[in-house]
């Protein structure tokens, strides 16, 4: 039929949001997951706030004439319940829309759980809806409704619901009829348009959620807001009835969807139960097969029991003609036998048959069980076919049929359990038979015995006569064994006398040897000690340079006298100690070089990079070759002050120049790790050296120039006369120039001076005029030929200062020696190189092997070795615990990486091993920290994204104890540096078992040689190289070893067992730095001589 306007809506209560309009706002609470229907006819409303009352009265009017139903109160406060709306899921916002509409009013959907039923339908046009909580709801998707000709639009909301499968409409024809259509589920719904050119009117409507729902209808009459046709409108109480009968029918659907949910999970469960049942059986089955093949040894026993009978009646025959005595023997062993047989026997075969009886019945039962669970398959078929009401009236039958199953499962069982202990008694009868036979076997042994025992009589007395004699001849020869035996001993004891004479001889030798022979046996901390002790004696003028020289060598020569004095008058004051050491005399020859070391670190005490390990590494390495080494550094404030030994300022100031004027200078002294080092400690107003940092002051310059003059003034004022001074980076560097200067000509004039760059990116230049501070000329200095800066002609350079003014130039590995004599690579020193390529070397630096030992470690939670490394897997499992990684899979490799994070290292490159370490399936570990800010921001931006992650953790500081549980557990380790002057990562990598994996650059090209390269030979291939600094070369590297590590673990090992064999001791690199030593030394004093 033809309307004037016709709106079919869906609404579902779940995941609903209530429609917005400018002028009132009402609620449709349904239940969850159902749909209602609604067909109205709706009449145009002005809805202004002048003519609200009069137009309503007007229609009240006009409806009430024509149509007698009863209809809604009326009232002009009236405004709706407020219905609760908690726990509702939000929905996405919908747009209505149109060109022409003129009122809009909003509907709003309530969730059916929290409703009371007590809400009324009331039509005021006045009344506001009260707006319910909407806590929880989730957004819908915009939808619009338009039409250039309507008036007046409803909007109207559509939502996807999940499990839609059916829609119920209301369809508006003629008769008004509902039509109930089944709900399955709800499919989602298409954006939808509702528009009609038709529509005058938009009335709100609120449906109601059926639970709990008792329509109200006031006495007072109002007019009806909704008609369902043109005929006439529909009454309150109609309108009552029929959301009764959608609530009911809402509410059926609910219940019998509940009962088809019951019912799957109860089929479920009886699915379940219906394969432990089937288990169960498998294993009765299993049992019967077991009890069968007992039955078979049985009988086969059985049988052999009857031949052991046979032989027993043979036996008797035999032995009725032996002598009386065995007869008894024998009669007494039959009649036990008779008596067992005659018990066992009959048991045996009673519980035989009583077992045969057992397993038919329970192979009746296991027949009986396999039809019952045959029915029970075919009633589940059944149950399946069936819709959810018949499924729930079948699931008490099927529980019943399953406890039966049950109960018969348990008689089976114990019938089963029944018959196995038959079969162990018939075990223990067949044990009982055999033990039987082997009391027969004896007795056939005992009887042979005693026949053969009867014959040889008379042999067994001969052998007596012939053994009483042969005991005689041994009592003779005993007895001349004995007077031998005691001769002996008195030859013994004199031999033992001679050599308790000999040995005490040699002893006395020994001692008279050890005076003159240095002791092993102390420490070199103790030594250490000694020196500062001799060097504390003469500064504070308690003796003098001669005496002091002499002291020195006896400590050089480790003589033992010098050790018995102090530990004589170790107790004494200072003047008693004084006088004892002034006793000793001697003339002994120095036996090694005099080497003090000058830089800005020292590991451990005061550490930055590489410079500090190679000062102490190779300190200790000289002083175990016999050299008398010293360490001079600044008193930083922030030196780990823990680990220096001894550590006492001398009672004695140095003063020093600078700017125009003598500084005060504090000396103090103590050991590191076994080497002797000075702390020059300046009473400069600038605190150069308490700045709570070793470098990065905007001054750097003049507190390193401030501290090379003041260590030359404390080795001319101490009267030391080193060998060799060697002085580290550009800190250091002055040293040169000033001793040459000014120094030499004071009488400082026995040192050659060594110099080492460790990296030629620092080079400290500043303005030329800064130099002066310290007392150098700058007008001879800042010449192209000194330490003009080679890029900036009104700068110094330091470093070139220190090449041209020292005997011996070093730097950390022989590649990137020849790479910084290159234009790309010399950091515009080059030139300067090239033109002092004669003294110009480079030597590849060492490790510390008794700090970086994983036999010994005590940061590691297991200690390991190469011929033993299980305890690196055990490691790797411990950090992975500690950092939070996943443990999922022990063969995924783990990827460490150790550095600063400043563009040398090749930072780039880092980030993209991270990812692509990712992307191949392993685990990675960063620990380090940059100064250059925005690669620390970006570096904690990535540490960030990988917080909680299973495979990446990055730790933006530095951690001592956390860099050897990293080397120990990594299996891998990455170092793409763009230029790497030598390196020590790789070397600990090594010596802890990970493989590196390097750009071939400077130190890394000396120490690391790729596996697949066949140019080297193959005992020196230990890692994996690449050449180009960019991705590519890192993919091809890190993919080799991943592929390695997974596909061939035995090489792998072996590998990782070469490694960890390599030697990267000091020994061998401070063999070279002492040949280096040796020959300036000689051709200066070769030099003085002629």
């Amino acid at each position: 039929m033809t309307m004037a306007a016709k709106l079919t809506t869906c609404f579902v209560s779940r995941s609903f949001n209530g429609l917005d309009c400018k002028h009132s706002r009402i609620r449709f609470p349904l239940l969850s997951y159902r749909i209602l229907p609604a067909s109205c006819k709706m009449r145009q409303r002005n809805l202004s706030s002048q003519h609200k009352r009069q137009q309503v009265k007007k229609a009240a009017h006009e409806l009430s004439s024509t149509d007698g139903d009863s209809q809604l109160n009326e009232d002009k406060d009236s405004e709706l319940k407020k219905v609760p709306m908690d726990g509702l899921p939000k929905m996405n916002k919908k747009i209505t829309s149109s060109d022409d509409n003129k009122n809009s009013i909003p509907a709003e959907f309530i969730g059916a759980e929290e409703f009371n039923g007590d809400s009324l339908l009331n039509e005021d046009v006045d009344s506001e809806l009260k707006k319910g909580p909407m806590d929880g709801l989730p957004n819908m998707n915009k939808k619009i409704i338009s039409n250039d000709d309507i008036k007046n639009s409803v909007p109207v909301e559509f939502i996807d619901a999940e499990e839609f499968n059916g829609v119920s409409q209301l369809n508006d024809d003629e008769d008004s009829e509902l039509k109930k259509v089944s709900v399955d589920g709800l499919p989602s719904l298409n954006k939808k348009i509702i528009s009609s050119d038709d529509i005058e009117n938009s009335i709100p409507v609120k449906l109601i959620d059926a639970e709990g729902f008792s329509p109200t209808v006031q006495d007072e009459t109002k007019p009806s807001a909704i008609n369902i046709d043109r005929r006439g409108p529909l009454s309150g109480v109609e309108l009552g009835d029929l959301l009764a009968m959608i609530s009911n029918s809402e509410k059926n659907i609910l219940l019998l969807n509940q009962a088809r949910i019951r019912a799957l999970e109860d089929v479920d469960k009886i699915l379940a139960e219906k394969e432990a049942l089937q288990g169960e059986i498998n294993f009765l089955e299993m049992r019967l097969a077991e009890t069968d093949a007992r039955i078979k040894v049985a009988a086969q026993e059985k049988i052999h029991v009857e031949l052991l009978e046979d032989k027993l009646e043979k036996l008797r025959n035999e032995l009725t003609h032996r002598g009386s005595t065995e007869r008894k023997e024998l009669e007494l062993y039959e009649n036990q036998n008779m008596i067992l047989n005659d018990k066992s026997l009959p048991s045996h075969d009673n519980s035989i048959y009583s077992l045969s009886e057992e397993l038919s019945s329970l192979k009746a039962e296991n027949a009986s069980l396999k039809n019952d669970i045959q029915s029970l398959k075919t009633e589940l078929t059944d149950i399946k076919n069936t819709d959810g009401r018949e499924e729930v009236s079948e699931l008490s039958m099927l529980k019943v049929e399953c406890k039966d199953l049950r109960d018969k499962v348990e008689n089976l069982q114990a019938l089963l359990d029944k018959a196995t202990k038959e079969a162990d008694q018939t075990i223990i009868v067949l044990q009982q038979n055999q033990e039987l036979r082997k009391q027969v076997d004896k007795l056939e042994e005992s009887l042979e015995e005693a026949n053969v025992y009867k014959l040889s009589s008379e042999k067994m007395q001969q052998y007596n006569e012939l053994m009483q004699q042969k005991i005689k001849q041994l009592e003779e020869r005993l007895q001349r064994s004995d007077e031998e035996i005691n001769s002996y001993v008195q030859l013994y004891q004199e031999s033992v006398k001679e050599f308790q004479d000999t040995l005490n001889k040699v002893k006395e030798e020994s001692k008279k040897r050890a005076l003159d022979e240095p002791m092993d046996d102390m420490p070199w901390e103790f030594w250490s000690r000694l020196l500062l002790i001799v060097d504390g004696w003469l500064l504070e003028k308690k003796i003098l340079a001669n005496d002091a020289k002499q002291l020195r060598d006896m400590v050089w020569k480790r003589d033992r006298r010098i050790c018995d004095a102090y530990m004589t008058c170790k107790e004494k004051s200072d003047n008693e100690a004084v006088a004892t050491f002034m006793k000793l005399t001697s003339s002994s020859t120095r036996p090694g070089l005099y080497v003090v070391h000058i830089a800005a670190e020292m590991a451990p005490v005061a550490k930055v990079g590489g410079l500090g390990d190679v000062v102490a590494g190779l300190g200790k390495a000289l002083q175990k070759k016999g050299h008398l080494v010293e360490i001079i550094l600044p008193k930083y404030d922030c030196m780990e002050y823990d680990r220096v030994r001894d550590l006492r300022g001398l009672d004695v100031v140095i003063e020093s120049y600078f700017d125009g004027r003598l500084f005060k200078n504090k000396i103090w002294i103590g050991t590191v790790e076994g080497l002797p080092v000075y702390f020059i400690e300046p009473h400069h107003p600038d605190k150069f050296f308490w700045r709570g940092q070793l470098y990065g002051e905007h001054d750097d310059f003049k507190r390193f120039s401030f501290f090379s003059r003041a260590v030359l003034e404390f080795l001319l004022q101490a009267g030391k006369k080193p060998d060799i001074i060697h002085c580290h980076d550009w800190q250091t560097a002055f040293v040169a120039p000033l001793y040459w200067d000014i120094y030499v000509p004071k009488g400082l004039n026995s040192a050659r001076i060594c110099f080492t760059c460790h990296n030629f990116e620092y080079q400290g230049t500043a303005p030329a005029s800064e130099l002066a501070s310290c007392g150098l000329d700058v007008h001879q200095l800042n010449r192209p030929d000194r330490m003009q800066d080679n890029s900036a002609h009104d700068r110094v350079n330091p470093i070139k200062g220190g090449v041209v003014f020292s005997n011996i130039v070093t730097t950390v590995s022989p590649t990137y020696a020849q790479e910084v004599r290159t234009a790309e690579g010399g950091q515009s020193l080059h030139s300067t190189l090239n033109f002092h390529s004669k003294k110009f070397v480079g030597i590849l630096n060492g490790i510390d092997t008794d700090s970086w030992n994983p036999a010994t470690d005590t940061f590691l939670k297991v200690q390991y070795s190469a011929s033993d490394i299980q305890g690196k897997s055990e490691n790797k499992e411990a950090l992975r615990r500690h950092l939070g990684l996943s443990s999922a899979d022990n063969k995924r490799p783990l990827f460490g990486c150790i550095t600063r994070l400043v563009p040398q290292k090749g930072v780039h490159l880092i980030r993209h091993a991270i990812y692509r370490t990712l992307e191949k399936g392993g685990q990675f570990v960063l620990l380090g920290s940059s100064p250059v800010p925005h690669i620390q921001r970006e570096f904690e931006g990535i540490a960030n994204h990988f917080q909680y992650h299973d495979h990446v953790r990055l730790i933006l500081k530095y951690d001592e104890s956390l860099s050897h549980s990293i080397y120990a557990a990594s299996d891998m380790f990455i170092i793409p540096s763009i230029f790497e002057p030598c390196g020590l990562t790789q070397m600990i990598s090594m010596r802890y078992g990970a493989v590196p994996i390097v750009r071939k650059t400077g130190g890394l090209n000396d120490s690391v040689f790729d596996v697949d390269d066949d140019t080297i030979p193959l005992q020196f291939r230990n890692g994996f190289t690449f050449l180009t600094p960019d991705e590519q070369g890192v993919n091809s590297a890190l993919e080799r070893a991943i592929e390695l590590y997974r596909n061939n673990p035995e090489s792998w090992k072996q590998l990782v067992q070469k490694d960890m064999n390599i030697d990267f001791s000091w020994d061998s690199s401070a063999t070279l730095y002492e040949e280096l030593y040796s020959k300036s030394v000689a051709r200066a004093r070769a030099a003085i001589r002629g």
